[in-house]
């Protein structure tokens, strides 16, 4: 998922599509044609394993075809893929094509920080990753909420604790959602995007604790269930920004399933179980410790290491398999999970407060030149459905436009003509002696952005459009999309399961893609959409949140402001031992179910337990 960087009449709204089905908490969607899980085998102890791996696989330096070679010659995984009861043992290898930035909850929704957080911290609700249902967890019950939905009261679960031994009562609760909703500039941890109009919190006795807020913000009792509001001990809440940094995971104290063991700056972290863990959401099968005894997390920044490590048995699972590989891996008897991730689409937003911009007729060309589906075809697999809304189809809020983004270049040239963009016989269009010349940003967290960009580029071309990439690492790409000179086209996605992830992409005030909010002059140069953005978080009720969320849709397409891609998957691979991997709504991996086909049997051998 992006990280926080900057941030025609339409169809009818129609009835969102029947959400992808998937397991409870046991299994997500899996959208793949290869199906099951299973066994992987010459496992040796942890520390041995760790050896290993970084003599043999980070050492590799392997390149593509080095991989595809590796595919070829190593015995396929054939170990079964269903069946069995969950067995307790073993720790999974797990490579992160990223290393993480922070814990700090609020900003942990760069996917490798999530997947540690969304192990380590319990929350007050939970949210059912299929029909993202809120259920209870921490708190024992669903919070009563008044009418206007400005006062929040939670009954807590008695008997919880952090791994360091102190409670998780109602104080530290309060003290929890005062941080997240408040922020603390003093230490440079800002406000979570996910909490809107926070005033306080009250403490009534030590199990029940009311929230106040100063405008209706139904949106709340989602954002307590996201890692986002994971819940830490009060030691751990005392923190400035660089405490909740690299180096300092195994001092992030908290009441999850996993405990951070050790860590190995930006190479590896190993999350160990908690077996005293006795406090998962009451209405799921699985009650008491993790199966796995840990997880050892390994970045893997060289894609070809990470699959290598998959297919040859050194890495149990992976995220971000590139498209053009699941087919390649699924011959190789290995899993494919894409796992939903319930938001806006992979999209590209026209930043119209650009002079090159500022007319429709040429945002409308842009659009028009665009070839959507030549994209995918060229560059994904069915798991990456071509984009029929500005949100997923099982996103909250999610409406669909029929034709909105049809591909017509000869359209897009009487466009571009209409505006007085004229060719004058050369490959660039130009007015008033400027170039028709854009630049749009490389989302590196995105799969393949920059090959999706250079379609893109072709395709502009064509029409006389001149775009350049980006170039730079995350951090450059970062900070250039702060600025409308340096990116007038903003290519990236948000996920979150709730009607407000479109204000979350969209607000001056949270990710901004669009540059609408002006930092400089403090104003909007569409003070319009700003305002139907903040319906979206107000609206005390399901339906008035819905109605809303359409508006906004409405706008943005009216006004042909964002160019919809696909919808972007979280996509996963495995070997065939590994059973019961879990996402959570936003396709960041929860390991609580996780189990490993073999770990009985090698205890039983007497062999060790990795």
């Amino acid at each position: 998922m992006s990280r926080p960087h900057a941030p025609a009449h339409t169809a009818d709204p129609v009835e969102p599509a029947p959400r992808r089905t998937a397991a409870r908490h046991g299994a997500p969607a899996d959208h793949s044609t290869p199906t099951g899980r299973g066994v992987l085998a010459n496992r040796g102890p942890l520390a041995s394993h760790s050896a290993l791996a970084r003599r043999s696989v980070l050492g590799l330096g392997l390149g593509a075809g080095s991989a595809l070679a590796l595919s070829a010659c190593a015995r396929p995984d054939t170990d079964p893929a269903e069946g069995g009861s969950p067995l307790t043992g073993g720790v999974l290898v797990y490579f992160d094509p990223q290393a993480w930035q922070t814990l700090y909850p609020p900003q942990v929704g760069f996917y490798p920080n999530g997947g540690i957080m969304n192990n380590i911290a319990d929350r007050l609700l939970w949210q059912d990753p299929s029909t993202l249902e809120l259920h209870p967890w921490i708190a024992e019950s669903l919070p009563r909420i008044n009418d206007d939905a400005t006062a929040f009261t939670f009954r807590l679960r008695p008997g919880v604790t952090h791994s360091d031994g102190s409670p998780l009562d109602a104080a530290n609760v309060k003290r929890n959602m005062d941080l997240y909703g408040l922020g603390d500039d003093k230490r440079q941890l800002p406000p979570s995007e996910q909490i809107s109009n926070y005033v306080s919190g009250e403490v009534l006795d030590s199990r029940t604790v009311r929230f106040r807020f100063s405008a209706p913000s139904p949106g709340f009792a989602q954002a307590v269930s996201v890692m986002n509001a994971g819940l830490l001990s009060n030691a751990t809440l005392t923190r400035d920004s660089q405490g909740f940094g690299p180096g300092s995971a195994d001092r992030i104290i908290a009441s999850g399933p996993f405990v951070v063991e050790s860590e190995e700056l930006g190479t590896r972290l190993r999350l160990r179980a908690r077996t005293d863990y006795d406090w998962a959401p009451p209405h799921l099968p699985h009650q008491g410790r993790p199966y796995l005894d840990g997880v050892e997390i390994i970045v893997g920044t060289e894609y070809s290491v990470r699959v290598g490590a998959l297919v040859s048995g050194q890495a149990d699972a992976i995220r971000q398999v590139d498209a053009p590989d699941e087919a390649r891996l699924a011959e190789r008897g290995l899993r494919i999970v894409a796992a939903a991730t319930n938001g806006v689409t992979n999209s590209i937003a026209m930043r119209f407060p650009h002079p090159l911009l500022s007319d429709q007729r040429v945002r409308e060309a842009l659009i028009a030149a665009v070839d959507r589906k030549r994209i995918l075809t060229k560059l994904f697999t069915d798991n990456y459905p071509l984009a029929t809304g500005i949100l997923a189809h099982s996103a909250q809020g999610y409406k669909r436009f029929d034709g909105a983004w049809r591909h017509d270049p000869a359209q897009a040239s009487r466009l571009l003509d209409a505006a007085g963009w004229a060719r004058d016989g050369g490959a660039t269009r130009v007015k008033d002696g400027a170039a028709l010349a854009l630049r749009v940003n490389d989302a590196l967290p995105q799969p393949r952005s920059k090959e999706v960009m250079t379609l893109v580029q072709e395709d502009l071309a064509k029409v006389g459009i001149a775009l350049s990439i980006n170039p730079g690492d995350m951090a450059t790409q970062d900070a250039d999309a702060l600025s409308l000179e340096r990116i007038q086209l903003y290519h990236s996605m948000v996920g979150r399961a709730d009607f407000d992830v479109i204000k979350s992409q969209f607000a001056g005030t949270r990710r901004n893609a669009l540059l609408n909010y002006d930092a400089d002059t403090k104003e909007y140069r569409d003070p319009r959409l700003e305002k139907l953005l903040d319906r979206v978080s107000s609206e005390p009720q399901e339906a008035g949140r819905r109605r809303a969320s359409w508006a906004v849709q409405d706008r943005l397409v009216d006004r042909a402001l964002v160019l919809p891609l696909f919808e972007e998957p979280q996509v996963y691979g495995f070997r065939r031992r590994v059973r019961g991997f879990a996402c959570e709504a936003v396709g960041r991996p929860a390991f609580y179910d996780t189990w490993l086909a073999d770990a009985g049997e090698r205890a039983q051998n007497g062999g060790p337990r990795r």
